[in-house]
């Protein structure tokens, strides 16, 4: 079976035209979309309505950054191990627990200044991890980089508790 790079006849990497993605779905869909298929049999239906999926699938996979780069990961052989593989650089782990402290108190304060600045500073990060992690996988260091996309789950799941924050504040 083709993976979503091959579907949409795009190289096998995290820098990814986005032009080209958005025209090889539209193709794609253009070909497969059930509208196509109203006077077929229920098995051409069943089986364009599959294709139809999977590309959607493939195009939501590859559009985003974070989940094109965990596919890219377990397409050359790397399993994230999201559930099992929870050990993370000192470094990265030393700023979790000051940003959980940061957002401790500014939840206790309900300042959302200060929960604005620690918004700021977690989207940066992430964005500097997601362009390392990008770099790392064109570069071919899969292990690397299944590591950097670990580490944006963690940032993922903490901003959204900052966003929780935020609504408990504001609510």
């Amino acid at each position: 079976m083709q993976n979503h790079f091959e579907l949409f006849g795009l190289p096998a990497r995290f820098d990814v035209d986005m032009a080209a993605l958005d025209a090889a779905y539209r193709d794609v869909q253009g070909r497969v979309h059930p509208d196509r298929f109203v006077n077929a049999t229920d098995a051409e239906k069943r089986v364009a309505m599959q294709w139809a999926t999977r590309a959607n699938e493939a195009y939501q996979t590859l559009k985003n950054p974070q989940k094109r780069a965990h596919y890219l990961c377990e397409l050359n052989g790397v399993d994230l191990q999201t559930e099992s593989n929870t050990a993370m650089p000192m470094a990265f782990l030393m700023q979790q627990m000051e940003w959980r402290e940061e957002l401790g108190d500014a939840r206790a304060a309900k300042d959302a200044d200060a929960l604005d600045a620690l918004d700021k500073q977690v989207r940066m990060e992430r964005k500097a991890m997601l362009a390392e992690v990008g770099k790392q996988l064109d570069a071919g260091d899969f292990p690397k980089a299944a590591e950097g996309v670990r580490a944006l789950m963690f940032l993922d799941k903490f901003g959204d508790e900052v966003q929780y924050a935020y609504e408990a504040i504001e609510g």
